[in-house]
């Protein structure tokens, strides 16, 4: 449920602790879909590298598209879990 959590500050807080900690410290960070759950929902990965790195993170990012087309598929919650088309969704 969007906004579901507004009213228990702690559930707020913890779902931020993994990914605040990295925009207070001003390092790149990319996040890359890398499968789904049992429910279906997609599931992402970041890569956080050095400060002035982000061309190595762009790069790794890419090369792991490369590997994988969790990128181009669509949640089962959306109809289907084909893989889309390099133009993106339909």
């Amino acid at each position: 449920e969007i906004g579901g959590q507004i009213s228990d500050p702690l559930a707020m807080y913890m779902a931020d602790i993994y990914t605040v900690s990295v925009n207070l410290a001003g390092l790149p960070a990319v996040a890359v879909p890398c499968g789904f759950t049992g429910e279906g929902l997609p599931v992402g990965m970041q890569f956080i590298g050095n400060s002035f790195e982000e061309k190595k993170l762009i790069k790794m990012a890419g090369a792991y598209q490369q590997l994988t087309d969790y990128h181009r598929k669509r949640p089962e919650i959306f109809g289907s879990t084909e893989i889309l088309g390099k133009g993106g969704a339909k």
